[in-house]
């Protein structure tokens, strides 16, 4: 039995359990086994409600409802939870669905109303298609390697995008596109991150890093992006969808996120979890801030130092899903760009002990959070982002000088490096 442990303990130091043909089975039976769960689930459902009484891509039927509110010129009906549920309601025949609220700012309405130009099963499959390809492009171009589509595409975060129809792919195609584009198109890297104010909460850290890197032009292209998105909501849907949207945002807070409306297993923050544990609002906010605090500064050093990029990125990705209290298990779709950043600098310098088992668990994890938090009130999901973010920054405190300082080259598996 020791023999076993002892050998158990080396092959997760080193990693070699991962080779290259077992990440491609387990992406496949991943793949098969989701494959067949959604196809079940469509099947099975009764007029595009599935049998626990919810729409077939839940949370997307906010987004086709609030584009009917748009298309019948009452756009800020949508951030008004009884007027929002009647039209959520009236998509599917005037059946009982449960509400699922409209928390976007009002430029998001131009993907609302795109979706809602067609019927809802045709909205949502154009919705999710180009959504996961622009996730899969942005992969493939972050990690050029010919196991990059199946393993990203298996990514468990993926299945649980799918089925709650929501935008992480949207999410990490934009963090992730800004960040490969940042040094040869540094404008259109700008752009993308303005277009990533639809979700502002993962905006936190993204100033602090380019203001530390001293990307003017990304900052100013981001700033001019987000200007103009708003004077176009101003434009085509009237000053009054701002002000919704503003008096929204009490119901958002207070019952969304304060009061767990959402459930604390599925958010994955340190706030959730101190909530979870019994914890005040306050404290939960303490907590929160305090490790904002923490990711900030070590992304404000980081970004100023002359780390390897795949470091700074990877902290950057990770560190904007640590930052904010509202990430649920379906944005964990962006954990694959801080995964593949730091795997790609693994590939090139070598991984540390027990890294390769890491980054096989930040795969993983979206698959369990959510059911291991439920169950035990453990915090998977947190526990695996602050890992990846630790180990990240490890790296850089060992890398910060690039390759021209490291003495002593980090040890790949030829299996993996040859992969």
């Amino acid at each position: 039995m020791t023999h076993i442990w002892q050998g158990f303990w080396r092959g997760l130091r080193s990693g070699a359990w991962l080779t290259p043909a077992r990440a491609r089975g387990y992406s496949l039976i991943l793949l098969g086994v989701c494959a067949v769960a959604i196809s079940g689930w469509i099947a099975l459902s009764d007029g595009l409600i599935d049998r626990n009484g919810k729409p077939v891509g839940t949370d997307f039927s906010n987004v086709y409802a609030a584009g009917t509110l748009t298309w019948q010129g009452r756009p800020a009906d949508a951030y008004v939870p009884a007027l929002q549920h009647a039209a959520e309601k009236a998509v599917f025949g005037g059946r009982e669905v449960p509400f699922y609220g409209w928390h976007y700012p009002p430029f998001f309405f131009a993907v609302a109303v795109l979706v809602a130009a067609v019927p809802y099963a045709f909205g949502l499959a154009i919705w999710l298609v180009a959504s996961l390809a622009a996730y899969l492009a942005v992969m493939r171009a972050i990690l050029p390697r010919p196991e990059t589509w199946l393993i990203a595409a298996a990514f468990p975060a993926v299945v649980v995008n799918i089925g709650h129809g929501q935008n992480g792919f949207l999410t990490a195609a934009l963090l992730g596109g800004a960040l490969h584009l940042l040094d040869r198109r540094p404008w259109l890297a700008g752009v993308l991150i303005g277009c990533l104010a639809y979700k502002p909460q993962f905006g936190v850290l993204i100033p602090v890093a380019l203001l530390a890197g001293g990307r003017w032009s990304t900052i100013a292209a981001a700033a001019a992006t987000v200007a103009a998105l708003v004077a176009v909501s101003f434009a085509t849907l009237g000053g009054g969808v701002w002000h919704a949207f503003a008096d929204s945002m009490t119901f958002t807070q207070t019952v969304v996120l304060e009061q767990g409306g959402t459930g604390w297993e599925k958010i994955q923050s340190i706030f959730s979890a101190a909530r979870m544990w019994g914890a005040s609002v306050p404290a939960a906010y303490a907590a929160q801030i305090a490790l904002a605090i923490m990711l900030a500064a070590c992304l404000a050093w980081l970004w100023r130092s002359n780390a390897a990029f795949e470091l700074k990125a990877s902290a950057l990705a990770s560190g904007s899903l640590l930052a904010t209290p509202y990430v649920l298990d379906y944005d964990l779709v962006v954990l694959a760009v801080a995964i593949a950043w730091l795997a790609r600098h693994g590939l090139r310098r070598g991984f540390e002990p027990f890294e390769i088992s890491l980054l096989a668990a930040a795969w993983l994890v979206p698959l369990l959070s959510r059911g291991v938090a439920g169950a035990s009130g453990i915090p998977l999901g947190l526990v695996v982002l602050l890992l990846t973010f630790a180990c990240t920054m490890r790296r850089a405190v060992r890398d910060r000088g690039g390759d021209r300082d490291r003495k002593e080259p980090m040890r790949t598996p030829k299996r993996i490096a040859q992969a």
